[in-house]
């Protein structure tokens, strides 16, 4: 019987925090189990807490992921449309919300924030997003928080699949309507 090839350390890490990114966006930091994200990827529970220490640390670098992703996202869109960087810097974000397992892992990191450790590192990453957006728009005070705000309510209609009800749900219509 030929032996499986080794995965170096640092491929084994990617692949565990690709699943915990899937796993913790559903079911959250309390409700998902190290030992499924350890199934899901094919090692032992012990080799997962060898690469990342905690399930809290797991959780934290999945939610480091997830923001480093809106902020490429950000900054790619920006460079790309650097006359007019804050619409799209918006449809950038768009785009994104199609990968429904970040949008909810951006999601069950606020939910986490009864957490000190989980609340310290969201409000700091919120806050570089922040100044990011600030910085590379241009934008007024009152632009950037509508930024932010409609940002917010486009996390909530993908997290909830508000656009099958198009059409359907009267309220729905009007609350996606430009």
């Amino acid at each position: 019987m030929a032996q499986r090839p080794r995965i170096s350390a640092g491929v084994r890490r990617e692949e565990i925090l690709q699943a915990a990114v899937s796993e913790f966006a559903l079911k959250g930091l309390h409700g998902t189990s190290t030992e499924t994200i350890a199934q899901r990827v094919g090692v032992s529970q012990p080799y997962l807490f060898r690469l990342y220490g905690t399930k809290k640390a797991l959780f934290l670098a999945s939610v480091e992921r997830a923001l480093d992703r809106v902020e490429e996202a950000f900054r790619q869109a920006a460079l790309a449309n650097p006359a007019d960087p804050l619409p799209a810097m918006g449809e950038a974000y768009r785009q994104l919300l199609g990968r429904r397992e970040e949008l909810l892992m951006q999601m069950q990191s606020y939910a986490a924030s009864s957490d000190p450790e989980v609340r310290a590192l969201v409000r700091r990453r919120f806050g570089d997003l922040y100044r990011l957006v600030e910085d590379l728009s241009g934008a007024t005070p009152n632009q950037v928080r509508d930024f932010f705000a409609v940002g917010m309510l486009l996390n909530v209609v993908a997290s909830l699949e508000l656009g099958e009800l198009m059409g359907i749900e009267e309220w729905v219509t009007r609350c996606l309507q430009p």
